[in-house]
């Protein structure tokens, strides 16, 4: 059996799904508060792991976020 997937990894898988995951879904996958899931979005996502997120409400107004390809531009 393989290792127990971090909170990160939950995170990671959801993000790079191809309908992305909501703020709701995120906190749901770990327990976190909202402010958490967003921070990890920007801190760690964006700026430690260098990814480029994409951000989008659908047209049921519910923001989901993804993981696009390439790598996020500087600035």
């Amino acid at each position: 059996m393989g290792a127990t997937p971090t909170k990160a990894d939950l995170m990671l898988k959801k993000l790079k799904s191809a309908k992305g995951a909501t703020i709701e879904a995120m906190m749901e996958a770990t327990g976190w508060q909202a402010h958490s899931v967003r921070g990890f979005l920007s801190g760690t996502v964006k700026k430690k792991f260098g990814l480029s997120l994409t951000s989008e409400a659908g047209k049921d107004g519910i923001r989901r976020y993804r993981i696009g390809n390439g790598v996020a531009a500087e600035g």
